[in-house]
């Protein structure tokens, strides 16, 4: 089994600035190529420094798991086999490094890609999703809101948009936004609220229509996310509280829903289990994305059918995507790619 990797630092279409600031301007992700009896398979780890990964790390995990996973020997040729042992190599990184879920993304979707390969099967058929996808929604960084509600205008024909949230003109950047759109608005304030800020705007985000609230405080702020659930008439989803299917235990009864990421739980097959687990725990889904390519986007979308909400839009952020074959309907549902594997073809 051989890995390489490749970091990619690609402009974005305008700036995506959120609460907890880092590069607004830049997406820097890290494409993962591995090499398994004579097939290639890609996939991307998005490295957030929030989570402890750079691309550096990126850089120097990918090779040593990769090694590890050599000596599980090849994958099984049949499906229900091939998807065992891709569990079994799921388990196997999380018990030889603990976090990394972006490295671990990378190698685990390059794994699903060669197993579904092999089988001649895309990837949502190998794994046997086939549920319908809901449409995406589209995201707008922090910014004036001004500058917010233009972007709203360019982008009204989708269904749902997502606002983030967090800093001084929040009201004022909702109130814009309605201005010019009449669809549903989500709001993701990425930690960056205090519980009294966020309780004297719930009346004002209820009127204007907004459907959730995503992680509005701190991630270990439990108790005050469970106080404000009780007070809120709009849906609390955790994203920076739920970051691997361990962490659904310690956050029933507090929110009532989760945004599942392939990068922060460690690829495909994780993200699978973790969105049937929440379910199975009641919690309502949403299955979301980093400012990734096709690439990562095709990964999440696989597994599209299982999530209530969709959030899979970080390459239509992009100025320009290095990945072709991912295609988005009328509607804003995205089309599953029928060639085997992820199915996408690197643009010279």
């Amino acid at each position: 089994m051989k890995a390489t990797t490749e970091i990619l630092r690609l402009p974005l279409r305008d700036p995506f600035r959120i609460a907890r600031d880092e590069h607004p301007s830049l997406a820097t992700t890290v494409i993962v190529e591995l090499e398994l009896d004579g097939l290639r398979g890609m996939g991307e780890a998005f490295p957030v420094a929030y989570y402890g990964e750079t691309p550096q790390t990126v850089e120097q995990v990918v090779p040593y798991l990769a090694r590890g996973l050599g000596d599980l020997g090849p994958p099984p040729a049949e499906r229900e086999a091939a998807l065992a042992w891709l569990e079994q190599a799921s388990g196997w990184m999380d018990a030889a490094l603990g976090n990394n879920g972006a490295a671990k993304c990378g190698l685990d979707t390059a794994l699903h890609d060669i197993c579904a390969q092999r089988l001649g099967l895309p990837l949502h058929e190998f794994l046997g999703v086939a549920e319908p996808l809901p449409p995406t929604d589209f995201s707008l960084g922090l910014d004036e809101p001004l500058a917010v509600a233009q972007r709203a205008s360019r982008a009204a024909h989708f269904p749902a948009l997502k606002i983030k949230v967090g800093g001084a003109q929040d009201l004022a950047t909702l109130r814009a936004v309605r201005e010019v759109y009449d669809g549903a608005l989500r709001v993701d304030a990425n930690t960056g609220w205090q519980p009294d800020e966020a309780m004297a705007l719930l009346p004002d985000l209820e009127a204007l229509g907004v459907e959730f609230i995503e992680q509005p405080f701190p991630a270990h702020w439990h108790a005050q996310l469970r106080w404000l659930q009780e007070r809120s008439p709009l849906p609390i989803v955790a994203d920076e509280s739920a970051v691997t299917a361990d962490d659904l235990e310690l956050i029933v009864d507090v929110v009532a829903g989760v945004n599942v990421k392939l990068a922060k739980c460690g690829g495909v097959g994780p993200a699978l289990r973790m969105l049937r687990r929440a379910r199975e725990l009641g919690f309502r889904t949403l299955l979301g994305c980093m400012v990734e390519t096709s690439l990562g986007v095709r990964a999440a979308v696989a597994i599209g059918g299982l999530a209530e909400w969709l959030d899979l839009d970080g390459n239509l952020l992009l100025a320009e995507d290095p990945f072709t074959g991912l295609e988005l309907a009328g509607d804003c549902r995205w089309r599953q790619p029928s060639a085997p594997g992820v199915g996408l073809r690197r643009q010279n």
